[in-house]
C-alpha cells in the first residue's frame, strides 16, 4: 500500500480526538503506514535529565498518526482532497481530485 502524504504536506485529521484540525507533516514512518503532524496527537513524555545541569520533566510532543485518517489540504481549494496521480513527460505529478491543481 503507497502512502499519498509527504513531509512538509498540509493536512486534515478526519477521526480521532483531532478530528478537523489541520497541520503540517514533519515527517512519515513509512514502514508502519504513519504520519507526525504538527500539534496534533500530542502525548505526555516524562523525560530524565541525561547529564548533569540538563532538567528532567514532563513535555509535551507529538506522536505518529496513521496515514489513513489525515487528508491532504489543496493550496488552490483549500479543501481536503483525495490525490490522483497524472503522468505528463514521464513525471509523475500528485494533483487535486476536485480542481486538478498540482500538489
Amino acid at each position: 500500500m503507497a502512502m499519498n502524504v509527504k513531509k512538509g504536506d498540509t493536512v486534515v485529521v478526519l477521526s480521532g480526538k483531532d478530528k478537523g484540525k489541520q497541520g503540517k507533516v514533519l515527517g512519515t514512518v513509512p514502514g508502519s503506514l504513519k504520519v507526525v503532524v504538527e500539534g496534533i496527537n500530542m502525548v505526555t513524555c516524562h523525560v530524565k535529565p541525561r547529564r548533569q545541569g540538563e532538567e528532567g520533566g514532563i513535555m509535551k510532543r507529538e506522536a505518529a498518526i496513521a496515514a489513513c485518517k489525515v487528508q491532504v489540504v489543496c493550496p488552490k481549494c483549500s479543501k481536503g482532497t483525495r490525490i490522483a496521480h497524472k503522468i505528463e513527460g514521464g513525471k509523475k505529478t500528485r494533483v487535486c481530485k476536485h480542481c486538478g491543481a498540482e500538489l
